[in-house]
């Protein structure tokens, strides 16, 4: 059966962050997931974690300026020294919160800037965070995302993030699958799942449309996960989707899609 973790850049959000951590273990959860810690000190987010008795199983390398849009700068020929700044301050993120895994964000790349140089960019970026964090014995992370939901990204198909990670060559890079977003762009989602299961690193979820929890869209969960079990996947599965309901109280009131799908949180 497959280990759920919240993700609290996407759930429980009428709280404030480090309040979230909270609410999931009041939930039931046991993991949780997250975008990003750097606006809090590691040490207040390290104590939410243990206070609550829960695993982090997952955070992304520093993105840019989110606020101003940026979603990653890995493929920024002009941020390279921001790009490697970003991978020390996670590391050193991780030293405290006891990170097991980073995701990298490719980006949107740049306006005026060739594929090519984006691309060897990336890679570069890519090859440096992966032997940096093999030295602390966490694997790096490459996701591919949709291009509705940020027009533009560099990086958004399963066959062009594997194609990086064999440019790269290291052999701490892996794929990161969120399901979601491999619905949007490509399908075929058992497939996949089947094809490729020992270079994914982790696992996500939401259904389409709408980006809601499973079982409100088109995405037959119960047989994905049914086919994680059978292929022997161990690792966690990120809730990262929008609750449909709206508002205080809405992570809470869509959770029974977990018991609904022979899922439990303990």
């Amino acid at each position: 059966m497959p280990q759920l973790a919240a993700n609290l850049s996407m759930l429980f959000t009428e709280l404030p962050f480090l309040d979230r951590f909270d609410a999931a273990a009041k939930a039931g959860f046991r993991a949780v997931e997250f975008l990003f810690p750097y606006d809090h000190p590691a040490g207040d987010v390290a104590h939410r974690l243990k206070i609550n008795g829960l695993q982090l199983v997952l955070h992304n390398l520093p993105a840019g300026d989110w606020a101003a849009g940026e979603r990653g700068i890995a493929c920024h020929p002009d941020r390279t020294q921001a790009f490697a700044d970003g991978v020390r301050r996670a590391i050193d993120y991780a030293r405290v919160l006891g990170t097991p895994r980073i995701n990298c964000l490719a980006g949107i790349r740049p306006a005026g800037v060739d594929p090519a140089l984006a691309q060897a960019t990336l890679v570069a970026n890519l090859r440096l965070a992966a032997g940096a964090l093999k030295a602390e014995g966490i694997p790096l992370l490459l996701e591919p995302i949709n291009r509705f939901d940020i027009p533009g990204f560099f990086v958004t198909h399963t066959a062009q993030a594997l194609a990086l990670i064999d440019e790269v060559g290291s052999d701490n890079l892996f794929l990161q699958y969120d399901i979601y977003h491999a619905q949007r762009m490509e399908g075929e989602l058992g497939a996949t799942l089947r094809a490729q299961i020992g270079r994914i690193g982790h696992v996500q979820l939401a259904d389409n449309p709408g980006r809601h929890e499973p079982g409100t869209g088109e995405i037959n969960y119960r047989y994905l996960f049914a086919l994680l079990d059978e292929l022997g996947y161990r690792g966690h599965v990120g809730c990262e989707y929008k609750p449909r309901q709206a508002g205080p109280g809405g992570t809470e009131a869509g959770l029974g899609w977990i018991a609904a799908h022979g899922l439990a949180l303990a």
